[in-house]
C-alpha cells in the first residue's frame, strides 16, 4: 500500500473524481441536483457539547487509555488519517460536494438531542442522547468503509453494538426490520433546503442484520467525539454494506413488521437496493464494483465480497439471490 505525502493526499482527495461523479450525474439527470448550497461558515469543528466532555473533544472515557491490540471485529488495515476521514465525506444534508460536510458542519447542534425508540416494541420511549449512550460501555472498532461510488476508507469508530440497543427496546414478536430516521431540520442541514433527495434520510436493516455483532452505533471517531460531518451525535456503521446504508445523525429508530423504505432505493430503485451489500460481482448499472480506490493509495485494489467480512456475514444471506436482492 502506498501512502501519499499529506499534500498529495490533500490534492488527490479534493480533486473531483471520475468515479464519484456518477451519482451527482444521476441527480442532475433526474432534475434533483440544486447545486452548491450557501456556505454557513465553519470548517472542521470537533463537537464536544456533552457535559463533562474534554475541551478538545476527546471522549472522557477514553482519555489515558493505552493503545489496545486489535479486537475480534477489527481489520488489520492501515487506518485512514483523521484529516482525510473528516474532510472527504458524503453527507448530502450539508451539500453534494465531498468538502461541503466539513465546511458546513458547524451548523449542526448535536446537543440537546433526543432519539425516539418506537414501533414494534413493548415500551416506546424518547431518550436523551447522553442517557442512551450511558446505557452501554464504549468500544472501539476499526472497520472498512466502502462507498458505492468506488472509493473506500478504514475508520476507527467508537460506540456500542446495535444489538444491545435493539434488545433494550424489547421487540415484540412482530418486529422483523429496523428503520432509522435522520434529523430533518433545514436550519441545521442546509442541504435539506433543496430537493436533492426526499428528506428526512431514512434507512433500514433486517432485524437479524441489526442484531449481528458487526452492526455498530458510532458516537466517536479516533478517540474524539463524532464530528458533525461524520454523523454526530449518533450514526450507524454496517461495514459489509455500501456506505450509504450507514445513516448519520439519527433521531428515530423504529422496529417494523414490513420492510421499510430507504432514501436511495426511493430515489433510484434500479441502482440502489435495500440490501446494498458490497458485492464485486454485481456492478452498479453505470460503473463496475470490481475494484475500489482506498483513499491515500495510488492504485485501485480489488473489492472483496461483503467488503472482506464474508466469513462473518455470508450466512445471513444463505439462499438469497444477491443479484436480485442487491
Amino acid at each position: 500500500m502506498t501512502i501519499l505525502p499529506p499534500d498529495e493526499n490533500e490534492k488527490q482527495t479534493r480533486e473531483p473524481s471520475r468515479i464519484i461523479n456518477p451519482r451527482r450525474e444521476f441527480l442532475k439527470s433526474a432534475g434533483l441536483f440544486t447545486g452548491t448550497v450557501a456556505a454557513l461558515g465553519g470548517g472542521l469543528e470537533l463537537l464536544s457539547r456533552r457535559p463533562g466532555a474534554a475541551a478538545e473533544g476527546v471522549l472522557p472515557e477514553l482519555v489515558g487509555q493505552a493503545k489496545k491490540p486489535l479486537g475480534p471485529y477489527d481489520v488489520p488495515d492501515a487506518v485512514t488519517p483523521y484529516q482525510q476521514a473528516t474532510t472527504y465525506n458524503n453527507f448530502y444534508e450539508f451539500g453534494t460536494d465531498k468538502a461541503d460536510p466539513a465546511r458546513m458542519a458547524a451548523s449542526l447542534k448535536p446537543r440537546p438531542w433526543t432519539v425516539k425508540l418506537d414501533g414494534e416494541v413493548k415500551k416506546p420511549q424518547t431518550v436523551d442522547i447522553d442517557t442512551l449512550q450511558s446505557w452501554f460501555p464504549l468500544e472501539d472498532r476499526i472497520y472498512r468503509m466502502r462507498c458505492v461510488e468506488g472509493w473506500s476508507m478504514v475508520m476507527p469508530w467508537l460506540g456500542f453494538p446495535l444489538a444491545g440497543l435493539i434488545r433494550r427496546m424489547n421487540p415484540t414478536s412482530k418486529a422483523k426490520y429496523v428503520q432509522f430516521t435522520a434529523l430533518l431540520d433545514p436550519k441545521q442541514f442546509p442541504g435539506q433546503r433543496g430537493n436533492v433527495l426526499d428528506w428526512p434520510y431514512v434507512e433500514g436493516l433486517r432485524l437479524d442484520e441489526a442484531l449481528h455483532p458487526l452492526a455498530f452505533m458510532a458516537v466517536g471517531l479516533a478517540g474524539r467525539v463524532l464530528p458533525g460531518q461524520n454523523g454526530a451525535p449518533l450514526r450507524l456503521a454496517v461495514p459489509w454494506k455500501y456506505g450509504f446504508k450507514s445513516i448519520k445523525s439519527i433521531v428515530r429508530i423504529t422496529l417494523t413488521e414490513k420492510q421499510p423504505k430507504t432514501t436511495w432505493s426511493l430515489a433510484a430503485p434500479d441502482e440502489y437496493g435495500f440490501y446494498a451489500n458490497v458485492n464485486p460481482h454485481v456492478d452498479h448499472p453505470r460503473w463496475s464494483q470490481a475494484t475500489e480506490r482506498r483513499i491515500g493509495e495510488l492504485s485501485r485494489r480489488p473489492t472483496l465480497m461483503f467488503n472482506g467480512y464474508a466469513d462473518q456475514v455470508a450466512s445471513l444471506y444463505s439462499g438469497l439471490d444477491l443479484k436480485k436482492n442487491f
